[in-house]
């Protein structure tokens, strides 16, 4: 009698996996059919918003229902990743994700509501931003003059927030080359740069899309670019290898990532549109003009990356002491 209930109840939990199994992928074989959501941990009309709500504009089409940007800006987009994190994987909601929510914040704060390496996983690569240093025209000639000038009296150095991308890369260029310079942190790299052209700071640290246009327009002078290769749209400045600077390569960048456990069947579709918009002619364009450099790559690609950056850039991060929570 035990063995036939058993027999029964072991049928009947078969059934109701299988039932399960087969509602799961009758789901993702109609998704999407219902609006997207993108979490963007910035507020709206920075570098951040404005480039998700380009792709957005192209992959709503493509996937046939709208891609909603969710602007949830606060604490180093913490607010955002947590809300992407807790979401169900089932390709509805997903994180604007860069150098900060993921591989940053680990090592900034000592307790975060979400785990980067075990809760989300990659889906598409937008780009990487190239980083500057750049003084005003009548300032130093050239990055040798500018280390020179620093050892008589230390210069400050503006970037868009304390932990930016732009502030580490600084961190990390003072650390290899050993010279001093005083962080002034601002709400946003444009503030930094009309400060620049004021008068009021020696120098900023910025990313290409803010800074090419100045750079173009001779509006400051950029003494280096933090990447393996000069930019097509500032090829008169070296890079920091050129200079003797070994192993001093540093970037913006920014994806798409999804909670970890989304069927890979979404991951690829998002890869495929997120790759799509990323090689139209219009984002190309845009793209190029700004110094930007994309890459076609996989979510296998993406995920090796970010765990290159996390091995990079958190230990440095201890090393230099800088915190968020304390």
């Amino acid at each position: 009698m035990l063995a036939r209930r058993g027999l029964v109840l072991g049928a009947a939990s078969g059934a109701a996996w299988a039932h399960g199994a087969r509602r799961r992928a009758q789901a993702q074989a109609i998704w999407p059919d219902r609006p997207l959501r993108w979490v963007v941990g910035y507020p709206a009309g920075g570098p951040s918003d404005t480039f998700a709500r380009l792709i957005a504009g192209h992959l709503g089409p493509r996937l046939g229902q709208n891609m909603v940007v969710d602007n949830r800006p606060g604490g180093g987009a913490v607010l955002a990743s947590e809300t992407v994190c807790r979401s169900p994987a089932d390709g509805y909601t997903l994180l604007h994700s860069d150098n900060g929510n993921l591989v940053y914040n680990p090592a900034l704060y000592a307790r975060l509501p979400y785990d980067p390496d075990r809760d989300l996983t990659g889906a598409g690569f937008i780009g990487r931003f190239p980083l500057f240093l750049v003084v005003r025209p009548e300032g130093v000639q050239d990055f040798k003059a500018f280390v020179a000038l620093s050892r008589r009296k230390a210069p400050s150095y503006g970037s868009p927030a304390v932990a930016s991308p732009h502030h580490l890369a600084m961190e990390m260029l003072k650390r290899r080359v050993g010279f001093e310079a005083i962080h002034i942190p601002y709400r946003g790299g444009p503030a930094a740069m009309q400060d620049l052209m004021a008068g009021l700071l020696d120098s900023v640290l910025i990313d290409c899309a803010t800074g090419i246009p100045f750079i173009r327009d001779g509006k400051v002078r950029a003494l280096l670019v933090l990447s393996e290769q000069r930019s097509l749209q500032a090829p008169g400045v070296p890079t920091a290898r050129e200079l003797g600077i070994g192993n001093a390569v540093a970037f913006g960048w920014q994806a798409m990532h999804a909670p970890a456990g989304t069927p890979p069947a979404i991951i690829g579709r998002l890869n495929q549109e997120v790759r799509a918009a990323i090689a139209s002619d219009a984002m190309q364009d845009r793209m190029r003009s700004l110094g930007i450099e994309s890459a076609a790559w996989s979510p296998e690609e993406l995920n090796s990356f970010v765990a290159a950056e996390n091995r990079s850039w958190r230990p440095l991060i201890r090393e230099l002491g800088i915190r968020l929570d304390s």
